[in-house]
């Protein structure tokens, strides 16, 4: 591409005395050759970067079944009020009381997601829904040791978000897996045999990740309590339950939300998120300072929490991500939040009851806002959820969660949020139809899927252990 000469630039006239290069840097600091770049003119470079941006796959090109677990809906009016000068250039040294607008919307967030949550106080320091879950988890750490209670164990079930265990080791929990009964609940039995004296909390996904409804969670909840323990809500999939039941009224003490999944802001390839937690009032005096307050019509930020934990993230967490997520719940309103939840119910119902003709079903039951089907069919003919799910690309759709949860054989998980339409969820079922019926034919077509992507199968461990992300000249390595 290019030639040489070929520009992409002009500068204007120089106003200033000429000056070589060697009167302004020293040798050690200048190049011992030319950059090699290749030269080429502003249209051509234009066409370069456009046509990268079109091998991105997201919402906005295609249907995306990971659903609210990473990419749901993110109206574009997010982003115009996040972008207004009032909240984009305010920063965060101000002196309050030039910032009582910015103080008045996570004030009235707090109001508006404690009455979704059922819970009492929140912060919104958690940039992220794992850092929401380390914060309520050193929460509840400080609420035991305040009792002088020194709890060492945490109960996580087999079905949980793999950041639940992982979070709970790293705040130096040991971890007890809870098995799941026969319907993919909680076994409650194995539960009560779990629970003791040591038991700091119970971290639980409701409807769990086979999209399943915890239909016995005030019987956990009684049960976890009267041993002194807590329980941890796992917010990921919130999306289902909006506006119909809140975790704070079955019993849970913390609860972590995903604003940049459940609310409607943007989390492609890891960021921004923002992953405040609630909590009941006895677990307030613990939660990260500053909290926002309001003291007759001033706000202001209260950092007279002795009992606090600390802070877990500069300032205020992503602020840009807390005024998206306030914009849409205005937007939405309260029945418009039932309405998003009924709608992905919908949804998920009406793909299961068609996939579940081809693909196998194990829970076969109805579903919130997501299910998970088996390709351990389709494995024995000679291709699973792995290759299945490369194969959706080449007919333009982004593959589901594919292995997860781990009590299904080669599971998929299909989350199609309350966005999409009847005529998209039919295109994908009869695609998902399609390839099946291609494994059963030649199994070795969908084996060696994706055909017409840019770059084929790429070995994945490699890519994960030692990712090139810059392109280098093979002259220069």
């Amino acid at each position: 591409m290019g030639r040489p000469g070929r520009k992409g630039y002009s500068l204007p006239q120089l106003d200033v005395p000429d000056r070589s290069v060697d009167e302004l840097l020293p040798a050690k600091m200048q190049r011992k050759a030319p950059l090699d770049m290749p030269e080429l003119s502003e249209g051509e470079v234009i066409r370069h970067y456009t046509e990268l941006s079109t091998r991105n796959h997201g919402v906005d090109s295609g249907f995306y079944p990971l659903g609210s677990c990473t990419m749901k809906y993110n109206p574009k009016v997010n982003e115009e009020v996040a972008g207004m000068p009032g909240f984009a250039l305010v920063h965060p040294l101000q002196d309050q009381s030039t910032i009582q607008g910015a103080l008045e919307l996570l004030y009235k967030t707090e109001k508006e997601l404690k009455e979704v949550t059922g819970m009492d106080r929140l912060t919104f320091q958690p940039v992220a829904g794992a850092h929401g879950e380390l914060t309520g988890l050193m929460v509840i750490q400080a609420y035991h040791r305040a009792k002088g209670e020194e709890r060492t164990k945490v109960l996580v079930p087999d079905s949980a978000h793999g950041t639940n265990p992982a979070t709970a080791t790293m705040a130096g929990y040991d971890v007890v897996q809870i098995p799941s009964n026969e319907q993919g609940l909680v076994d409650v039995k194995a539960l009560k045999e779990a629970l003791d004296e040591k038991v700091a909390a119970l971290m639980l996904t409701n409807p769990n990740t086979l999209g399943l409804f915890e239909e016995e969670i005030l019987e956990i909840s009684k049960a976890v309590h009267e041993v002194g323990g807590l329980l941890y809500y796992d917010g990921a999939n919130l999306n289902a339950i909006m506006g119909y039941a809140r975790p704070g009224d079955m019993g849970f003490d913390v609860v972590h939300l995903n604003l940049h999944k459940t609310f409607a802001t943007p989390h492609g390839s890891g960021g921004p998120g923002s992953g405040p937690i609630g909590v009941k009032e006895k677990l307030t005096p613990f939660l990260p300072v500053p909290l926002v307050e309001k003291d007759g019509a001033d706000y202001y930020l209260n950092y007279e929490l002795p009992q606090s934990i600390g802070k877990v993230h500069g300032f205020y967490g992503n602020f840009g991500v807390v005024v998206k997520a306030y914009t849409y719940l205005r937007m939405m309103g309260k029945e418009g939040l039932k309405q998003a939840s009924a709608d992905a119910v919908l949804n998920a119902n009406y793909l299961m009851e068609r996939l579940k003709k081809t693909y196998y079903l194990p829970y076969d039951r109805v579903c919130k806002h997501e299910f998970v089907l088996s390709a351990r069919e389709q494995k024995k003919k000679g291709a699973g959820a792995g290759d299945i799910a490369k194969a959706l690309l080449d007919y333009g759709y982004h593959p589901p969660t594919v292995y997860f949860p781990l009590i299904v054989e080669d599971a998929l998980m299909v989350e199609p949020t309350e966005t999409e339409g009847k005529e998209t969820l039919d295109g994908f079922a009869s695609t998902m139809e399609e390839i099946a019926e291609a494994i059963n034919k030649d199994p070795e077509k969908i084996k060696s899927a994706p055909h017409t992507t840019v770059v084929g199968r790429l070995n994945e461990v490699k890519a994960a252990r030692e990712p090139r992300l810059r392109w280098k000249r093979d002259d220069l390595k």
